[in-house]
């Protein structure tokens, strides 16, 4: 009984082993028939017209990413995978992938590279965002903008309740709303790419605001608008995905239940350097909450968390309405953390690069690093 304790080590940590299947030094496919099945269980089938052309798009988009993205030389590249022409068969990847031959070391290396691309594009360009994105911008961006408010006599913006009228009090003067460009299917496969913990193929910032505020204190004021007028619904955060090295939120919530029964009044400078002094007095024991992220520099210091909204869809068809989630990001910085990313090492230039060049070596590992 030969195949009784034949076990692909590599698939197992992947399937049961909590390992990505990015990472696999190589395939395990002997034969074209058994390429034809691996592709039809991936979601191609080799013998439909459009399956196939479809397969030969994301080669192209591969080749594509892996020298104008990445930055290898085509030079480097064997023109075997290059070129359709040479390769043939598209299953001829996959069979080089799976290689044992010393003599075709560098063609599975380059052939694992760029399935490795070929399975993220994959996955980024068959989610419900590149089918739906105008209609998932409109529903989780507009109330957000309805919220804003951008005065043309002196300048200022602010964060107001969308049914507040012009003599109503309680708006929130901001330096600075942003909404993020959503992601475009090269930023997600780099990211994902670079992802140490890219486990899974998800991209939870594709769509995302920023406020910049004056203050930490007005960071957290932010916080509380967008859940009291229901912009975020906080059932729906992903807790997973939050990060806060602004200010603790414990220390935070204990200083405002103390200022609100002493009935302060000071002015925001005196309030701003309360919570300083309260901090310094507890450094030892307050902590943050910081999903790590190893691309981000020192520097860069703010509140972040993923929410996720309801979206509804009219299909055309008249099959009635189709929903679904999908996932926002909010990020919230004050004027000084917001100017600290500015001048310092979290300057978003160097930010990519690092990304790029973990993207690259997770594409091309060096042979020692691979399982």
């Amino acid at each position: 009984m030969p195949h009784r304790f034949n076990f692909n080590d590599s698939v197992l940590r992947s399937v049961v082993g909590g390992k990505s299947a990015l990472d696999l030094p190589r395939l395990n496919i002997q034969s074209p028939s058994e390429a034809s099945a691996f592709l039809h269980g991936y979601g191609f089938d080799i013998e439909n017209k459009k399956d196939l052309e479809r397969l030969w798009y994301y080669h192209r988009r591969a080749l594509v990413f892996l020298e104008e993205k990445l930055g290898f030389s085509p030079t480097e590249i064997p023109d075997l995978l290059r070129d359709p022409k040479q390769l043939g068969d598209v299953r001829q990847l996959l069979l080089l992938a799976s290689s044992t031959n010393a003599a075709e070391h560098s063609l599975r290396r380059w052939s694992c590279a760029m399935l490795r691309v070929m399975h993220v594009f994959v996955h980024t360009e068959n989610d419900l965002f590149s089918n739906f994105s105008e209609e998932i911008q409109k529903q989780i961006l507009s109330p957000f903008q309805a919220c804003i408010t951008h005065d043309g006599m002196n300048g200022k913006i602010l964060l107001k309740k969308a049914s507040a009228t012009a003599s109503e009090v309680g708006s929130l003067e901001l330096l600075g709303f942003e909404i993020k460009p959503f992601k475009t299917s090269t930023s997600s496969v780099t990211k994902l790419l670079a992802k140490p913990d890219a486990l899974a193929m998800s991209v939870y910032d594709k769509l995302g605001v920023r406020f910049i505020t004056h203050s930490m204190f007005d960071a957290y004021r932010v916080v509380r608008f967008l859940v009291e007028e229901n912009l975020v619904s906080f059932p729906h955060i992903m807790p997973d995905q939050s990060s806060n090295n602004l200010y603790p939120v414990d220390l935070f919530s204990v200083i405002a239940r103390d200022l609100h029964k002493s009935g302060f009044a000071g002015s925001d400078l005196e309030l701003e350097k309360h919570f300083k002094t309260k901090l310094e007095e507890n450094k030892g024991s307050a902590e943050y909450l910081r999903k790590e992220n190893f691309f981000s520099g020192p520097d860069y210091r703010f509140i972040k968390f993923i929410s996720r909204k309801l979206i509804h869809l009219n299909l055309s068809d008249k099959k009635g309405q189709f929903s679904f989630f999908f996932p926002f990001e909010v990020q919230i910085m004050d004027h000084e953390s917001r100017q600290r990313i500015l001048s310092g090492p979290a300057e978003h230039q160097a930010y990519k690069e690092r990304q790029r060049q973990a993207a690259r070596l997770r594409v091309l590992p060096d042979e020692e690093n691979l399982p």
